[in-house]
């Protein structure tokens, strides 16, 4: 027979060791009842004793609360009300355990909702940054611009609606206006390299560039745009690429670009960019990059290559390797021993996040130096004919220098030109095209 005092001590072992969940309070409390009910046979086992005489006093002790009782039914009746208690509790922990549940629901659907209303936000704010919110292209935010000149009496209506009809026009024969370019920089370059012996131990340049800056009509996303425009630019330049180019014999607009773009999507060039846009460009803001420029090349049956530096490859974020291979790009074909190397090698286009350029040349310090000469279209056409005075003193160059300290984006693509495409050569690449790249912009 099991001795009352183990009975007890395994009860108070087991209530000591439960946690607070009313499952395990429960199942002691049913332990104790089960005992209590059986608790007669064990009467004469149960009982403390104060004395062995045989009118000592029984007295039964509570195993939830020590209370000890002189009577067997009296201690069944005190142990009932602790159970209906623990009843009582165990109703009370449902519903509050039921309430914190619904509130926890509503919380949580409250932050769904909050979560889908931030993402929506960001994505509608993604696509106005990136030109994809339906508010119009070049032409509305041209004229808007405009207007917003009168409104602050920097522009006359007379000049507003003489712009006006200048712009319509370009935009009706699909070329640009040409008012934001500046020609002749890179033969101003040659001949200050020429008498520049201060710290330049060679420099090579690309062939003839016109710079191009952005306008009243595309400030804020055109500069992929403007940066084809500074590459186009030296390619009519260039007889290798006449055949190629017969039927774009001028600049053409933004709008015209973003329409040149539309075609080479449907000819099967980056779906993946093409799905990206919608397929449609043409009247909006949306910013293009390394993908679409390629893209259009090659549709022009222009051979070219994109080139991704997808990482850093120099100590503190920057990137040498960028470097070395637009030097090797000019020097390449053209290792003669002058300091200044003018060369027929077309500008290389310089994608990073959120901006493009040009690069029209590099130098090559006498410490070794590189140091890249950049084309950006945010660069306005009054600082860069600083550029063609003949009495510079080479300060100006700021304007186009960058060193290898001051290229440190996480990424960077570039797309160079190298020779033309026959038809055949044009069908492969239209079909390796339509794997995916991802596209800087």
């Amino acid at each position: 027979m099991i001795s009352r005092k183990r009975v007890f001590e395994e009860m108070q072992e087991d209530q000591q060791s439960k946690n607070d969940s009313t499952f395990y309070f429960i199942h002691s409390a049913r332990q104790l009842l089960c005992y209590c009910i059986n608790i007669k046979f064990f009467k004469q086992v149960n009982c403390i004793s104060f004395s062995d005489t045989e009118n000592s006093e029984h007295l039964y002790e509570c195993p939830m609360c020590s209370l000890t009782c002189t009577d067997i039914q009296i201690l069944e009746e005190h142990v009932d009300l602790h159970l209906e208690e623990q009843s009582f509790s165990e109703g009370g922990n449902i519903r509050d355990l039921e309430l914190a549940q619904r509130l926890q629901t509503e919380e949580d659907k409250w932050q769904r909702s909050e979560e889908e209303k931030r993402e929506r936000e960001e994505f509608k704010k993604l696509q106005r940054q990136y030109g994809l919110d339906n508010s119009g292209g070049y032409k509305q935010q041209f004229l808007k611009n405009m207007e917003r000149e009168v409104d602050r009496g920097r522009m006359q209506p007379f000049e507003y609606h003489k712009k006006k009809a200048d712009m319509m026009e370009c935009l009706a024969f699909g070329i640009d206006d040409g008012k934001t370019k500046t020609s002749g920089v890179i033969e101003a370059l040659c001949k200050y390299y020429q008498n520049e012996n201060k710290d330049v131990r060679r420099v090579w340049l690309s062939a003839g560039v016109d710079h191009f800056h952005s306008s009243l009509g595309d400030r804020g996303w055109g500069c992929g745009y403007r940066n084809f425009q500074m590459l186009l630019s030296s390619l009519l330049q260039n007889s290798l690429y006449n055949d190629c180019l017969r039927d774009t014999t001028l600049i053409p607009s933004i709008p015209k670009i973003q329409s040149m773009i539309e075609d080479a999507w449907k000819e099967g060039f980056d779906p993946h960019g093409a799905s990206h846009f919608n397929n449609r460009l043409h009247g909006s803001k949306a910013w293009i990059g390394a993908c679409e420029i390629y893209s259009l090349l090659t549709n022009l049956r222009i051979k070219c290559q994109i080139i991704d530096f997808h990482k850093p490859t120099g100590p503190m974020g920057t990137h040498p390797r960028l470097f070395e291979w637009v030097l090797h790009y000019y020097s390449t074909d053209n290792e003669c021993g002058a300091k200044v190397v003018c060369t027929s090698k077309p500008p290389i286009y310089l994608q990073h996040q959120g901006h493009s350029r040009t690069v029209v040349g590099i130098e090559e310090k006498k410490n070794k130096t590189l140091c890249l000469l950049l084309f950006d279209p945010g660069c306005p056409s009054q600082e860069m004919q600083k550029l063609l005075k003949q009495n510079s003193d080479g300060t100006s160059l700021k304007l186009l220098r960058r060193f290898m300290g001051s290229l440190k984006e996480k990424q960077y693509q570039i797309v160079a030109v190298d020779g033309v495409l026959s038809l055949e050569e044009k069908a492969v690449s239209t079909e390796e095209n339509s794997l995916s790249k991802k596209s800087l912009r």
